[in-house]
């Protein structure tokens, strides 16, 4: 079983872990109903993508 030869350091230990914090998504607005959608992707609420339908969506819902 490995066994470390020295005690890491609280700044070597936080300097490595530097990286792991989270991010927020990008997101964009859709042109048509104004809604914020990741890019890239159909849009959930109108079913437009580049000024195209490509889905029906329900009304209501």
């Amino acid at each position: 079983m490995a066994v470390p030869k020295h005690r890491i350091s609280k700044t070597r230990r936080r300097k490595r872990r530097s990286h792991d914090g989270l991010t927020k998504p990008g997101l964009v607005q859709c042109k048509r109903c104004n809604t914020w959608t990741e890019p890239h992707t159909i849009c959930s609420e109108c079913g437009f993508y580049r000024g195209k339908a490509i889905i029906e969506v329900e009304e209501g819902a």
